[in-house]
């Protein structure tokens, strides 16, 4: 096993399944030392017997690659302290943390518990932040201590954490959320050497199967399937590579056979005046700039 990450070591959470499955096993064929973390519970969140990063692991290594399994809570300090502990453990190092977990609670606002709300933004928000920062803090004390840094760190997102998506209110924060953190640790972490980038992926995984029935069907034999999970890892094998470390502050669409850079928040048509406006002056100021304005991306789901 050679390539792209020879000699790096990666953490990969929610790597049991799905998307963070598949960048974990192509991590590994490219070259890494895969830390495995997953909990093994419902999409929900709820806890389920089985022990999915124990199979990847298995897999990786069948295959001649190495790679250890984690059961640690990611949204919490302590488990995230540990699953970075147990990289410099077992392979006496840390290059690259893919933030993958994540769970689903939808409902339409009106029916969304607090419970509902507080676990997708736990498991998402702070099982971003959580692992990040303990990454991070390692990566500054290599960085003081003389020795080089060449960090990754690739957050997941979404199309609803760029768009928005119809009953996703805690999804779609916590999405969005993401979003803004991968811009700002970007500023944060170069001066360590760290780069931080972030995707939006499509593809067919226990999620989305929920919500796009018609569009995860299987494909024929032989057909190119474009919504194969495994279509996202190539780029998260790039980007937590040496080749990127060059691109960071991003945020990648990729699905399919798709690659493509989401833009963001872009400053759109002002008016500027010399005065305060007046009550009078507001509206159609307003209906000015909104008619200068280019439409927004449609919401997901309507």
């Amino acid at each position: 096993m050679s390539g792209l990450n020879e000699g790096r070591v990666a953490i990969v959470t929610g790597a049991g399944r799905g998307f963070g499955r598949c960048h974990a096993l192509e991590l590994a064929r490219q070259g890494a030392a895969v830390v495995v973390n997953d909990l093994g519970v419902e999409v929900g969140g709820e806890l389920k017997a089985g022990a999915p990063a124990e199979e990847v692991v298995e897999e990786i290594r069948s295959a001649g690659g190495r790679a250890v399994a984690n059961g640690d809570d990611v949204s919490s300090t302590d488990g995230a302290a540990r699953l970075v502990q147990a990289a410099l453990d077992e392979f006496g190092r840390l290059d690259t943390l893919v933030n993958n977990a994540g769970v689903l609670r939808d409902r339409m606002l009106v029916n969304l518990s607090d419970d509902d709300w507080d676990t997708v933004i736990r498991v998402h928000l702070r099982g971003t932040f959580c692992p990040t920062r303990q990454a991070a803090q390692h990566w500054r004390s290599e960085s003081k201590a003389g020795r080089p840094v060449d960090g990754r760190v690739i957050n997941t997102s979404s199309a609803a954490g760029l768009f928005g998506n119809l009953g996703q209110a805690n999804y779609t924060t916590a999405k969005m959320g993401i979003l803004g953190f991968t811009i700002e640790t970007a500023i944060e972490l170069g001066r360590y050497g760290v780069t931080v980038n972030a995707i939006a992926p499509g593809g067919r995984t226990r999620m989305t199967a929920q919500l796009f029935s018609d569009m995860m069907e299987d494909v024929p034999d032989g057909a190119f399937d474009a919504m194969a999970p495994e279509n996202v890892a190539p780029l998260v094998a790039w980007l937590a590579g040496p080749e990127s470390a060059h691109v960071t502050g991003r945020v990648f669409e990729v699905y399919g056979g798709t690659i493509g850079l989401a833009t963001g928040w872009t400053r759109g048509p002002h008016f500027t005046q010399d005065h305060r406006f007046t009550s009078d002056e507001v509206g159609p100021t307003v209906s000015q700039l909104l008619a200068e304005a280019p439409d927004p991306v449609p919401v997901l789901g309507t």
